[in-house]
């Protein structure tokens, strides 16, 4: 079985430009097949899909058609249609928001979240509940970032009408009881959506088994270009939601004062799609297809073993959420006593070429919670290696002593 999926990386293997690159719930880094895919399609493919009759445009919209395909095999939706391809998550979120939302949502209804939450999943569901005055509700966590069943219990309520649940936290790595939210939501008449920016690179997830009514993700965080995300919806509901953009490809007919609207998917993408984008995520799929998910997890569980064994050691570091490395889903946010994350950030970088995330990761209101203006946050993806983390943990060592205090 190949191992050395490293090398199919360009830019980990630029020894003109070093980098230990620790940021991947970010973004991942593209392998050479991803970047050669967007090459290939704009030198020998590159047309405007679906309204063509030409050769070369037949050829753009079978291409597109496949990727969509491709993603709707990858998370095991019933039908190709049920897949719409947007710019990210964020958009995806936005789109279910602006539709589902404004049309379904009323004066008294519940929108319930969680704590865990990045803005992208915060602030469509504060803007639907201040504009039709409905009560946006949190479930918060235990000190290891678990949503317990009391919680679940009773924060979905009868009155609540969406739950909207990350599926895996990109502060703590901590993933949620995605099963037990989304029956607990079907057995009150609401609507369950899963934010899958950090789910869907590093497990599988089969979102007919999980029974969601929309799963949204992004290209960018599993090895496809940015620009390119996925809103999967079940059929019976995106057939009855209202167009989210208007204008070119999404119509049916259009007169002076009217128009009728194309069926699924079209209906929500609406003018030029990013056909290289689709196709490159497309590829990103059966490159990871290939790593397998058992090999992902391994590769994660084994750094962030070595990752937490060494940082624990040191007495000035804190580290957030759970003690067990396997619940970390490949992201560790923790803090160096006495200097600023963006401190850290900046003297990693600049000493030992480490890629790191400071800051509060869009996730203000979970960081609050935790009492922690920022952190500092690593996150490995399947490319990274032993020698990343060590390297990692050596510069951390030096870190207090580079501005003056005792180690």
């Amino acid at each position: 079985m190949k191992t050395n999926f490293r090398q199919d990386f360009p830019i980990l293997n630029d020894e003109a430009n070093p980098v230990v690159y620790l940021d991947s719930a970010a973004t991942t880094q593209k392998p050479l097949s991803v970047i050669k895919s967007l090459e290939n399609y704009y030198t020998s493919q590159n047309a405007n899909p679906l309204r063509g009759l030409y050769k070369l445009s037949a050829t753009a919209t079978s291409e597109y058609e496949q990727a969509r395909h491709s993603v709707a095999q990858f998370i095991n939706a019933n039908e190709d249609c049920e897949i719409i391809f947007t710019r990210n998550t964020t958009e995806s979120l936005n789109l279910i928001a602006y539709t589902y939302g404004m049309e379904n949502i009323q004066e008294g209804d519940e929108i319930v979240i969680s704590i865990l939450e990045h803005h992208s999943n915060i602030l469509p569901w504060q803007m639907i509940a201040k504009l039709k005055k409905a009560t946006l509700k949190y479930m918060y966590i235990n000190d290891e970032g678990i949503i317990s069943d009391e919680e679940i219990q009773t924060k979905i309520t009868p009155k609540t009408k969406i739950v909207s649940i990350t599926q895996v936290s990109n502060v703590l790595g901590v993933a949620t009881p995605l099963k037990a939210i989304i029956k607990k939501a079907h057995e009150v008449g609401a609507i369950a959506i899963v934010d899958g920016a950090q789910g869907a690179p590093h497990m599988a997830t089969d979102v007919q088994d999980l029974d969601c009514d929309f799963y949204a993700f992004s290209g960018h965080k599993m090895l496809a270009p940015m620009g390119i995300g996925v809103l999967y919806g079940k059929k019976s509901i995106l057939e009855q939601m209202p167009p989210f953009l208007r204008g070119g490809e999404m119509i049916e007919t259009v007169s002076e004062q009217d128009a009728t609207f194309a069926p699924l998917p079209e209906k929500f993408e609406a003018g030029t799609p990013n056909v290289s984008g689709a196709i490159a995520l497309k590829t990103a799929i059966e490159y990871i297809n290939q790593v397998g998910f058992s090999y992902i997890k391994q590769q994660e569980e084994k750094l962030m073993k070595i990752a937490m064994e060494e940082l624990s050691k040191l007495p000035y570091i804190t580290i957030y959420g759970s003690p067990d490395y396997k619940k970390h889903k490949g992201v560790l946010s923790f803090n160096i006593q006495d200097i600023h994350p963006h401190d850290v950030s900046s003297l990693v970088d600049y000493h030992g070429n480490i890629a790191l995330r400071a800051g509060n990761h869009c996730a203000h209101p979970l960081l609050k919670y935790l009492n922690a203006q920022s952190t500092n946050r690593i996150s490995f993806y399947f490319y990274n290696t032993k020698e990343d983390v060590y390297q990692f943990i050596e510069q951390i060592k030096k870190v207090r002593s580079y501005l003056g205090y005792d180690v």
